[in-house]
């Protein structure tokens, strides 16, 4: 029997993945990246009668956090960023959101009520759910493991990575993060991604065109 139970929620204009995580038994759960437009995460959460219990961001671009506001006065719950994005929150001009009026409104959420740092031990749900900063695509991006499944947010794609053209973004440190945080995994680590379907780190060392595997020495 799974330790966990993963529900996946495609949100929004640009088809965020946001991502409701449960116990086994389905008493108790936490949101991570609640993108815009959460009706249909909210109605789950209803129909389910589980208790959430934080929403985790893996960074605080717009589309993973449009619906921050929403989904906190709905479960009463509270709100996890890293520190180099919190910010970002409550700052439209920070989080993306007012460069692109065609996409959305402005986004803006009150701050969150927890820091996440990297190597840290989240308990959630019961469980333990280790922090690693994997910036790159944004300065405060994190990754959220818990056994075999890695939440990763934009850094890694199946066959693809985040993008690195945004303000706060770097190549250099977006390759770093997946080479040497997210390879070091064991292979058949199953990533859920914040777009697009999900994929395994073995996968990704072998057949992912922009960050290959280096030759091991």
């Amino acid at each position: 029997m799974e330790d966990i139970r993963i529900e996946t929620f495609t949100l929004g204009p640009l088809e965020t993945n946001a991502y409701l995580v449960m116990d086994a038994e389905g008493a108790k759960a936490f949101v991570i990246d609640p993108g815009v437009g959460p009706k249909r995460l909210l109605e789950r959460i209803e129909a389910l009668g589980v208790k959430v219990e934080a929403i985790v961001l893996t960074h605080a671009h717009f589309d993973h956090i449009a619906g921050v506001e929403e989904v906190r006065r709905a479960c009463h719950c509270p709100v996890y960023v890293h520190d180099l994005e919190a910010d970002w929150l409550t700052d439209p001009r920070k989080n993306g959101s007012a460069r692109w009026p065609d996409v959305t409104p402005p986004v803006a959420a009150e701050p969150a009520e927890h820091a996440l740092e990297d190597g840290m031990s989240l308990k959630l749900i019961g469980r333990e759910f280790r922090v690693i900063h994997t910036p790159g695509h944004s300065p405060g991006s994190v990754s959220l493991l818990h056994g075999s499944h890695l939440f990763g947010g934009d850094v890694l794609f199946r066959m693809s990575v985040g993008r690195t053209d945004l303000p706060g973004g770097r190549t250099e440190d977006l390759e770093h993060s997946i080479r040497n945080k997210l390879y070091k995994l064991p292979p058949e680590t199953r990533v859920y991604p914040g777009h697009g379907p999900q994929t395994t780190i073995g996968f990704e060392m072998t057949h992912n065109p922009y960050v290959p595997a280096l030759p091991q020495s």
